[in-house]
């Protein structure tokens, strides 16, 4: 294991571009390695096996680090806010029984393309129909919705992006 370190080491650079977070991979590798020893197999190759060790905790971290936000300053975690959950259940109520009134067909059309955020050519093909006929049953059924919740501005009805994304037409299509 010692004979691979320096090779490790030059791996875990070329992989984190950093010399402290290469050393901690290498540290990691060998801690992983020897409390897993069991798993080597004699006679094959040490190195490969290491690097394989190095390769798959660098990529786990790399992972996990792509869905954390640096936050330094705490502006991040002052943006992040909860509306009271009372209100929000009443809203979604009111959204689904809304919804429920919807023409099936307009409701397909609404929440592939509002909710889902499928285009309108994807919602056209999933439903196997024009893309004039997604758009006019997706506007029917906005202007519907809209009517049955008494909603002008989708800013007046919650805090949910989904809802308003289905009410305004915000996603993608």
């Amino acid at each position: 294991m010692l004979a691979a370190v320096p090779s490790l080491r030059a791996f875990a650079i070329s992989l984190s571009g950093n010399i402290d977070r290469a050393d901690d991979l290498v540290q990691d590798t060998l801690l992983r390695a020897m409390a897993n020893i069991d798993l080597f197999n004699p006679g094959t190759n040490m190195s490969a096996w290491l690097f394989t060790i190095l390769r798959n905790l660098f990529r786990s971290e790399y992972r996990k680090r792509r869905r954390e936000v640096e936050d330094v300053d705490g502006l991040h975690v002052d943006s992040l806010k909860s509306p009271p959950q009372q209100h929000s259940r009443l809203e979604f109520e009111e959204f689904r029984r809304a919804l429920e009134k919807l023409l099936p067909d307009q409701r397909e059309a609404l929440i592939l393309v509002g909710a889902s955020g499928f285009s309108y050519e994807e919602a056209a093909a999933i439903c196997e129909s024009a893309v004039g006929t997604i758009k006019s049953r997706v506007n029917r059924a906005r202007a519907r919705l809209s009517k049955l919740l008494s909603v002008e501005s989708s800013d007046i009805f919650g805090q949910d992006s989904t809802t308003r994304a289905v009410l305004t037409g915000s996603g993608r299509g």
